[in-house]
């Protein structure tokens, strides 16, 4: 029988790699390249479904959104975002529906990350009601959000 391999916390991964010397010199490969990032019509289309959920208080909908120099250090936390179940909507920002303890975990993760190498990075984590949400504008791309929200009235004459 396969020995369960033991996952490492997050933050010591980081830490682990930091002590190993990482650097921006080697650049890496990984299933969550921008390449990967889905059309924006798509990405709507996600939002969009959560802004229609019941959201019950054991749930927490919130954004992370950073800037990070270190190449190797961004895509680490892209991974891990991902992994831990948030949604990419744009190049540095993430959307998340979750548990509490998720929350919580990820804004705690992010905290040592940030405080383990010298840095100019910034992270947010910004916790959003669903109205909010759902008053979203996207301002660019021609995707009108209040039509596929059902927010926009029609007068038949």
């Amino acid at each position: 029988m396969p020995r369960k391999k033991k996952e490492i916390p997050f933050a010591e991964m980081m830490l682990k790699r930091y002590a190993a010397g990482i650097s921006d010199t080697v650049e890496m490969k990984h299933a969550s390249s921008l390449q990967d990032l889905p059309s924006l019509d798509e990405r709507v289309s996600e939002v969009l479904q959560i802004v229609k959920r019941k959201h019950d208080k054991s749930r927490m909908l919130f954004f992370v959104m950073y800037d990070i120099e270190s190449n190797k250090v961004r895509n680490q936390v892209v991974k891990y975002l991902i992994k831990k179940g948030c949604m990419r909507v744009q190049k540095s920002i993430f959307l998340a529906d979750l548990e509490h303890a998720k929350y919580q975990q990820i804004r705690s993760d992010l905290v040592e990350i940030q405080a383990c190498y010298e840095n100019q990075d910034s992270l947010l984590v910004v916790p959003i009601s669903t109205d909010l949400l759902s008053a979203m504008k996207i301002i660019g791309r021609n995707i009108d959000v209040d039509l596929v929200l059902k927010n926009k009235n029609t007068l038949f004459f």
